[in-house]
């Protein structure tokens, strides 16, 4: 395997994508609708998109995070590349999260859920080279959950 084989894999999509859903639904317990996790791998599988979503603190909110990556305007341009790369990876990512129940699609609302861990399981031990994706997802999340599913793509700059 690679280097980007290593990083890119659904298992690590799903668990971050479980994350991510974990902090949206952290406030008021509502889900986030499906299009969003679209958005969630192309800005934490991007080395240096993961580093200003660590350096933002939680209560900036998606706006701060975006001004800081939009200072050279390609790389907020590049979100949208990104997501239209990363689609068939999502898409395995959100199946293997479904399969192994860490994730719930509900085709009615058109929402995807992070569910609770089984009673009695722990969370994994994750090696050093990835927690920092755990909280990031949340971070990301938890921003999204503040704002409407059309001002997250304005401030992403981002199509759906």
């Amino acid at each position: 395997m690679d280097e980007i084989e290593i990083i890119q894999n659904p298992a690590l999509g799903a668990y971050v994508l479980w994350r991510f859903g974990l902090g949206y639904q952290a406030e008021d317990g509502r889900n986030p609708l499906f299009p969003l996790s679209f958005l969630v791998l192309p800005l934490l599988l991007h080395r240096s998109t993961l580093d200003i979503i660590s350096s933002t603190l939680k209560p900036s909110g998606l706006a701060l995070f975006a001004a800081k990556l939009g200072k050279e305007r390609e790389n907020l341009l590049a979100v949208h590349e990104r997501a239209l790369a990363l689609r068939p990876l999502t898409l395995q990512s959100i199946g293997l999260g479904i399969s192994q129940r860490l994730l719930t699609l509900d085709y009615a609302s058109t929402t995807i859920r992070a569910n609770g861990l089984e009673d009695g399981a722990r969370n994994p031990k994750l090696p050093e080279r990835i927690r920092a994706f755990s909280g990031a997802a949340e971070k990301v999340g938890f921003w999204f959950s503040q704002l409407s599913f059309q001002q997250v793509g304005s401030i992403l700059a981002v199509e759906f």
